[in-house]
């Protein structure tokens, strides 16, 4: 089924259900871009049902993007600790506007951020909020560790039971054909440890977050029949839903996996609705195309607003380390308001330049982190990205032109003042020890190459 087909079979179904609801530079220095400031309503945030009756908030919190303390992240300042007020502050503002899902992790935020969810959800009355996290174990997969890292999660987040847990991020096979899958989580035993759990109640609800080959999207899929999958995690936005195979060729449309899920009845929890903020910093041309339609809406509303037309998503996560974001990304989901016929066909448009504009499609999620040789991977692309987004990449031609001296100034300069010199990508050596690790599948050596390649003729053409 596609997008057009189906929205056009909800039809009013889903301007009911909205209007049930309805009654019912670098991350830290980004503001929340093109929006009208105003009242951020407390009680009308759309609601899903997820498979045991539980109301969740649209609007998922994910507490992999956090403040850390002086500014800036933990990618720019190693060193740096969570800033676990302003976590607390943000959270608390998050609850008090309808937001109950907060999503965590044992990697995320070099091991910190379960700990930091779990002081600032404490906080709060159980009933109050729902928190997911995961088995991580990427590195270790023994039964043995696997669960040390489960019990971790509780002592971290403060919880006697577990809302949602996911097996974290699976999706690729080894040099022998075998599934990551298999080894993280059948072989081992770790699956039928935590279906025990889910069984006492210590887990609500057992899942999993995919990254990968369509055919280990298929295999886990068809394992619903035995384990009963309570929802499943997927990248989803306007842009993904179609173009993601053709950003990247390893990656899935999100149309085939959304929908795969639809025919088992899976609930649907979506990562990455913004691309990694991707989708709420346009270039200049494709930001006018959604103001001109509606000049009060940010540009990271539209997002939302596309995944609030699928019945079966429950959540949509956001990391929002900015209270410009939070405010922003509630006002958009409380309520979801549909989208017209002519917006739909406006977000194809835009998805369709997106996909062929040669951005490099990382999210900053820093999976890629720590590179061995110290580069600083999600840095240099965000810089690379953000040139490209304000025409700062020199077009070929002459060095005498005034535009190629424009861009190369801006370019040069702004890379040694966002990235140290000594993780620039110059100093990449092939290792490949981060592409395995890219949710995205980019091939992360060669763009470093071209990276360095074109630093290089910059900086040539200076002599």
């Amino acid at each position: 089924m596609d997008r057009r087909t189906f929205i056009k079979g909800l039809g009013g179904a889903v301007a009911a259900s909205a209007a049930m609801a309805a009654g019912c530079n670098h991350t830290n220095a980004v503001q929340a871009e093109g929006y009208t400031p105003g009242e951020v309503p407390t009680d009308k945030m759309s609601m899903r049902t997820d498979a045991h009756g539980q109301q969740v908030s649209f609007l998922g919190f994910g507490m992999m993007r956090l403040p850390v303390e002086g500014g800036g992240d933990l990618r720019s300042n190693p060193e740096a600790k969570l800033d676990q007020e302003a976590i607390n502050q943000l959270v608390d503002y998050a609850i008090a506007h309808g937001v109950n899902y907060f999503d965590t992790a044992p990697v995320y935020l070099k091991g910190m951020s379960e700990e930091a969810t779990g002081i600032a959800l404490s906080r709060h009355p159980r009933d109050k909020w729902l928190v997911a996290t995961k088995m991580s174990n990427f590195r270790d997969w023994s039964y043995e560790a696997s669960v040390k890292m489960y019990h971790k999660s509780f002592e971290y987040l403060q919880v006697d039971h577990i809302d949602y847990y996911l097996l974290h991020s699976f999706g690729g096979v080894d040099s022998e054909g075998k599934s990551d899958f298999e080894k993280r989580f059948v072989d081992n035993g770790v699956l039928d440890f935590l279906v025990k759990e889910r069984e006492a109640g210590r887990i609500r609800n057992l899942g999993w977050s995919f990254h990968g080959q369509q055919e280990e999207f298929d295999k886990v899929v068809a394992m619903h029949d035995k384990y009963h999958w309570d929802f499943a995690q997927i990248q989803m936005n306007y842009v993904d839903w179609r173009y993601a195979h053709e950003i990247e060729p390893e990656n899935v449309n999100a149309e085939y996996l959304y929908n795969a899920l639809l025919e088992r009845d899976i609930p649907i929890v979506i990562m990455e609705p913004l691309l990694g903020g991707r989708l709420g910093k346009l270039n200049e041309h494709m930001a006018a195309m959604l103001k001109e339609q509606d000049p009060n809406r940010s540009l990271a509303s539209w997002a939302f607003r596309h995944l609030g037309m699928y019945p079966r998503i429950l959540t949509a996560l956001s990391g929002m380390n900015l209270m410009e974001h939070l405010q922003d990304n509630i006002r958009s989901c409380a309520p979801l308001e549909p989208l017209s016929e002519a917006d739909l066909e406006l977000l194809d448009r835009v998805a369709d330049e997106f996909a062929h504009f040669p951005a490099i499609p990382c999210t900053s999620c820093q999976y890629c982190m720590p590179c061995p040789y110290g580069l600083d991977i999600p840095g240099i692309f965000a810089h690379y990205n953000k040139c490209l987004n304000e025409g700062d990449i020199a077009s070929e031609g002459t060095v005498e032109q005034r535009e190629f001296r424009r861009a190369r100034r801006a370019f040069l300069t702004s890379y040694d003042a966002s990235v140290e010199r000594l993780r620039q990508a110059d100093h990449c050596i092939d290792c490949g020890a981060c592409v395995t690790h890219c949710p995205q599948n980019i091939a992360i050596p060669e763009k470093m190459h071209m990276i360095e390649d074109y630093t290089n003729k910059l900086k040539d053409s200076l002599v």
